[in-house]
């Protein structure tokens, strides 16, 4: 249950922050300092590799990252149900989120950056960068402290969520061990490790992709919940099967309207990426709408649901 995980996370945060600072320890000691780590050339500038070529890395980078974390985002309650305090919940999002993801990114580039000056070809893998350990203790103990990390940030980010979800659609039948074990075997279904094996593909494929569709639900939320219902809402009315939430058969044909078109600008640019549809006959101004499919997605989303609500409010 919830209070097993809450028990693996209080094992799993400290462990992941000295095992993110030993590694950069490490880099900073086998690269000679910050120096030579910080000095390494962008792949992007003149005479380097991917010369001229910030801008449309960059732009679907970004959005793929937004996808990603605003997806996590919609996980949040499910954690923060549990907080005492509305300040406790607040508190550690301020404190818990922001300034670990800034060390772990900072971590992340030097890290990989020292791998080019120690081992002369650059490595973003930290399973391959800590397999090059000759140390057997430390490449034992290094090694069960990731497994430990990867288990648990992937129950949490990944697991509570959809188990939670399962368990709700069937609370008789289906508990949240169960719903925990079905999102177990689709995601191993799924073969995640054909995602990230290339992060060319992870990035420009797998996270805008889903951010096209991701980025509508998350305006459609916003919309409904903070401007449509100015954040009031009956909590007996969501749980009455005949009730306002009920909508049509339990489906919401406004919502459905607004994340179809939400999707559509972004969906010839996804069609192009796949190699679907020859994309040098669209004009560029589509395929460049891919790279923001998130924002594009939340935008079109919010407006249309905010004009078709007070028409079929109850739709």
């Amino acid at each position: 249950g919830i209070e097993t995980i809450r028990v693996l996370l209080n094992i799993k945060a400290p462990l992941l922050i000295a095992l993110g600072l030993l590694l950069l320890w490490w880099a900073w000691r086998a690269a000679g300092g910050f120096g030579p780590i910080l000095s390494q050339p962008s792949a992007f500038d003149t005479g380097q590799p991917k010369a001229g070529q910030f801008w449309p890395f960059f732009f679907p980078a970004l959005t793929g990252m937004i996808g990603f974390w605003a997806t996590l985002s919609l996980n949040i309650p499910d954690f923060s149900r549990y907080a005492k305090t509305q300040r406790d919940q607040a508190v550690g999002q301020a404190l818990g989120l922001p300034l670990t993801m800034a060390l772990y990114a900072f971590i992340g580039v030097a890290v990989t950056s020292a791998t080019t000056i120690i081992y002369g070809e650059t490595i973003w893998d930290p399973v391959d960068v800590l397999t090059r350990f000759k140390n057997p203790v430390l490449l034992v103990v290094a090694m069960l402290a990731l497994c430990l990390a990867t288990l648990a940030t992937n129950i949490a980010a990944n697991v509570v969520s959809p188990a939670n979800d399962f368990a709700h659609l069937a609370p008789k039948k289906i508990s949240f061990r169960t719903g925990g074990l079905i999102t177990g075997v689709i995601g191993i279904l799924m073969m995640p490790w054909k995602l990230v094996a290339d992060p060319t593909g992870y990035i420009f494929l797998w996270l805008i992709a889903y951010s096209a569709l991701l980025g509508p639900i998350g305006g459609i939320l916003i919309a409904d919940y903070f401007v449509y219902r100015r954040r009031q809402l009956s909590v007996y009315a969501l749980f009455t099967p005949d009730g306002p939430h009920h909508y049509r058969g339990g489906f919401s044909i406004v919502a459905l309207v607004a994340l179809i078109l939400a999707v559509l600008p972004s969906l010839p640019g996804f069609l192009a990426t796949v190699h679907a549809i020859d994309g040098t006959r669209l004009p560029a101004f589509l395929l460049h709408l891919y790279d923001y499919a998130w924002f594009v997605g939340f935008a079109v989303a919010f407006f249309v649901y905010l004009a078709l609500r007070p028409l079929a409010p109850n739709r």
